[in-house]
């Protein structure tokens, strides 16, 4: 583990050399396109995703999404802070934090929240939960969600999928201080329930395992992040319809996200999202 924590903040170290800027550079950098496109990792023999995005040429990655991936902790608190002996949470220090801030779960446990909960924001602020009264009480729903999916078919026989870092991300407009918070157990609720339908539907499976194309390309591809500049379908509040209306057995590339949304502190709803490419 030691020899592992050396190792990745060797790498940490290069990464930054390379991202430093002058100022001369700075202004350059402003006039450069950026897009969107996916870096292949290896860790430990494993095969991790990373959102990536090309510059001029060059794969640029997150940090914070490299220590989220190898196992250490990256935070802002006016400057980054890397701690390679410490696991990922992506936010300061306890002690650090205001009175009631929260660490949003990144191993895709539930996070219920609470009045009185600070959430750091992706921008450096923090946004505060005022009112949680619609929290399983929308209007439209028929009440309390029931667990996460459990299998009907092999997952094992599914490519791993990888959840995305927690994210909270601030929007201080003029008619309204919205927040998104990516929900990453509701993700799960979306992945595991696609993933039923894929594995049973003989379409897109055999024997409940999922069908690969004759050069070992699965039939069905699912991704928990929806990328930049796609308009995705969205609903709320869950219905598992929603998730078979795109599918209806026929193959392809699924993108998956949720988001709890916050309006002036008061929670709104949660918005699932799919795309298919």
């Amino acid at each position: 583990m030691k020899s592992k924590l050396k190792n990745a903040a060797l790498i940490l170290a290069g990464i930054l050399a390379g991202v430093t800027l002058t100022s001369g550079a700075q202004a350059a950098v402003a006039r450069l396109t950026a897009t969107r496109s996916n870096c292949a990792v290896y860790i430990d023999g494993q095969r991790r995703e990373l959102t990536a995005y090309m510059i001029n040429d060059e794969n640029y990655v997150r940090l914070r999404d490299i220590g989220a991936k190898v196992g250490f902790n990256v935070y802002w608190d006016g400057t980054v802070q890397i701690e390679t002996d410490k696991p990922y949470t992506g936010v300061a220090p306890a002690e650090s934090k205001p009175s009631g801030t929260v660490t949003l779960p990144a191993d895709g446990s539930q996070y219920v929240p609470k009045v009185g909960d600070v959430i750091p924001c992706d921008d450096g602020t923090t946004y505060t939960v005022k009112d949680v009264s619609r929290w399983d009480a929308n209007m439209f729903s028929e009440g309390p969600l029931p667990p996460l999916p459990t299998p009907t078919c092999d997952w094992s026989s599914f490519p791993a999928v990888d959840l995305p870092a927690p994210e909270a991300r601030h929007f201080d407009r003029p008619d309204a201080d919205y927040l998104f918070v990516r929900n990453l157990y509701e993700t799960r609720r979306m992945q595991y329930t696609l993933m039923n339908m894929a594995g049973t539907d003989p379409n897109t499976s055999v024997n409940g395992r999922l069908r690969y194309g004759s050069k070992g390309t699965p039939y069905v591809r699912i991704s928990l992040t929806i990328p930049d500049g796609v308009t995705p379908w969205s609903f709320w509040p869950w219905r598992e319809s929603e998730i078979a209306k795109p599918f209806n057995g026929i193959p392809g590339s699924y993108a998956l996200q949720a988001w709890d949304v916050y309006r002036n502190g008061v929670f709104m709803q949660t918005e699932y999202q799919i795309y298919v490419a």
